[in-house]
């Protein structure tokens, strides 16, 4: 569990999108809480999945959406834009619990869409995680974070003002 030190789901969501925000989350950095996108994917959340558990806290690291059975992992994203990223995500949480001896799968919620996706570790996905393990803690090493780099996500960042003003 030790190479899984510092990293967590939200880490690994935003490797695949900035490196900068991997550095600046890392880092202790906090984005302006009072954006409106990060206040919209928090009420998603509370508007669908009424009746479900939500926002398990597991080893102060890993912070999961639902958990709609006692087998299945469930992360809510507010669209389908960064897909890549949320299957990830997701997947990394499945590969967190199978270090711990506890084999589940997950599933990808986007309600505003009406999609769900089941997401099953697999071999070749575990060996993505573990490179994006290793491209997170090489970044994180940086003393300075990764130079912007603007990209389509910028524009709803919550980060927007610290990279671009």
């Amino acid at each position: 569990m030790n190479k899984l030190e510092n990293i967590n789901g939200t880490l690994i969501w935003y490797y695949y999108i900035c490196p900068r925000e991997v550095w600046l989350i890392g880092h202790g950095i906090e984005a302006d809480q009072e954006s409106d996108f990060l206040i919209l994917g928090k009420h998603i959340q509370e508007i669908f999945y009424k009746r479900q558990k939500k926002g398990f806290l597991i080893d102060n690291t890993i912070q999961i959406d639902i958990l709609p059975n006692k087998k299945i992992i469930g992360e809510i994203k507010k669209s389908s834009k960064f897909l890549e990223s949320a299957r990830m995500q997701v997947a990394f949480y499945i590969y967190y619990m199978k270090q711990k001896g506890i084999n589940l799968e997950g599933e990808l919620l986007i309600p505003e869409e009406r999609k769900r996706e089941k997401i099953v570790l697999t071999k070749e996905l575990e060996q993505k995680l573990e490179e994006a393990v290793k491209g997170i803690q090489k970044i994180l090493k940086q003393e300075t974070p990764p130079e912007p780099v603007k990209i389509p996500y910028c524009r709803n960042c919550a980060y927007k003002e610290m990279c671009w003003s």
